[in-house]
């Protein structure tokens, strides 16, 4: 766990700085490069965004408390990470609040295999917080597999919206 934590903080790190590098795009989860870095502050490089926006861009991302995820994968794409940013950030500005982070599974593979992926997913989740600068005891984890569905179906669609971390303040 230590070293994957190393890694994935090791990761998270080498992003922020790629984004803050100029012209490159951050890599997401599919290979391709973003067409503009992202900064520290989530938002593009160069952007004419005023504070009106800045702040219902943040609201937007704060009032978003799931984040997807790719079959088999606990693997945080771009938009994730900027959700989980935003979160990190009004953690880090309200010291009184926690976070429950709950990982979830489609209903493919065993029950003990999807508990399992459901926590590496919260986990991860947790990782990227904790290196946004969130102090790890105001962090819980939880895994609830394939239990307890968002929605109830056996097809793409439905896998797709199971496959989830939920974000609880």
């Amino acid at each position: 766990m230590i070293k994957r934590s190393h890694f994935v903080l090791a990761t998270v790190l080498s992003l922020m700085l790629a984004a803050c590098g100029g012209d490159k795009g951050v890599i997401g989860e599919e290979g391709d490069a973003g067409a503009t870095g992202a900064t520290a502050s989530g938002l593009s490089e160069g952007s004419d965004t005023s504070g009106s926006e800045l702040g219902a861009e943040m609201e937007q991302l704060l009032n978003t408390n799931k984040i997807y995820f790719e079959f088999d994968s606990y693997n945080v794409d771009r938009q994730s990470q900027r959700v989980i940013e935003a979160h990190s950030q009004f953690l880090i500005e309200n010291p009184n609040v926690n976070v429950v982070l709950e990982g979830h599974a489609d209903e493919r593979g065993t029950r003990e295999y999807n508990l399992a992926l459901g926590e590496r997913r919260a986990n991860s989740a947790a990782e990227i917080m904790i290196a946004y600068g969130v102090a790890p005891g105001r962090i819980q984890t939880v895994s609830y597999g394939e239990e307890r569905p968002a929605a109830l179906g056996s097809d793409a669609s439905a896998w797709q919206l199971n496959r989830r971390v939920v974000i609880l303040r």
